[in-house]
């Protein structure tokens, strides 16, 4: 079982090392190697990029956001003039891309992003964005595959497509059967209970409005995908 400080990226009791410095939870681990394997023999060297992620580090991320200092993306992954958006809007704007801190699915040990270095064109950065995986991109066929067998060893996409929250993310996977523990144990009161005492910025707007918030961003619909994204 799952404890708070688990849930919200306060504790790392729960992760093994899968590789260097990536860790995910002990079953985890052993369902992506397995996965890992099969890919191998379909030609494809899958690898992760991000694994676990601790509140300190997305609240970084969050906080730097939110002033200025880190990009803030669109819809069309472009770098957005944040300086006229109240703090309502810079929360949304943020959060099409990025979680609150202790609301990120990587705190979980269950969820980690994706690639295969093989497959980057020399010269070329990794940018985790949708393009690289879709039709036409470098790791698409890396996308069809996943599709096709993720399901067997127990994974899926959580962000498969954008419904108007969090923007589609092709590159994460979750391990399903921990992830689903995970989801119904965040609340929102747990995650208050996180803040307490943390600079968060947008904190005001967030606690007033984390009801919505957890709606539109963290609950997920209905649902399992597997198709392959195009």
């Amino acid at each position: 079982m799952m404890t708070p400080a688990m849930l919200t990226g306060q504790s790392e009791e729960h992760l093994v090392t899968l590789t260097g410095n990536h860790r995910l939870q002990p079953e985890a681990v052993s369902a992506f190697l397995a996965m890992q394997a099969a890919a191998k023999e379909a030609g494809f060297n899958l690898q992760p990029t991000s694994t676990f992620r601790d509140f300190a580090r997305q609240q970084m991320i969050w906080n730097e956001k939110f002033v200025g200092l880190r990009p803030v993306m669109d819809a069309m992954s472009q770098p957005m003039d944040i300086s006229t958006l109240n703090d309502e809007q810079r929360c949304c704007a943020i959060l099409r891309w990025s979680a609150m801190p202790g609301a990120s699915r990587h705190h979980w040990g269950t969820d980690l992003d994706i690639y295969d270095p093989d497959q980057l064109p020399e010269g070329e950065k990794l940018q985790l964005e949708p393009w690289e995986y879709e039709e036409n991109g470098y790791f698409y066929p890396l996308t069809c595959w996943l599709s096709a067998n993720m399901n067997k060893y127990g994974f899926y996409r959580p962000f498969v497509s954008d419904q108007g929250g969090v923007a589609a993310e092709p590159w994460h996977l979750s391990y399903y059967p921990l992830a689903q523990q995970a989801e119904h144990m965040l609340t929102p009161e747990l995650l208050l209970s996180a803040w307490q005492d943390k600079e968060i910025a947008g904190f005001s707007w967030l606690s007033c409005h984390l009801n919505q918030v957890f709606k539109r961003f963290i609950t997920l619909p209905n649902g399992v995908s597997s198709s392959c994204i195009g």
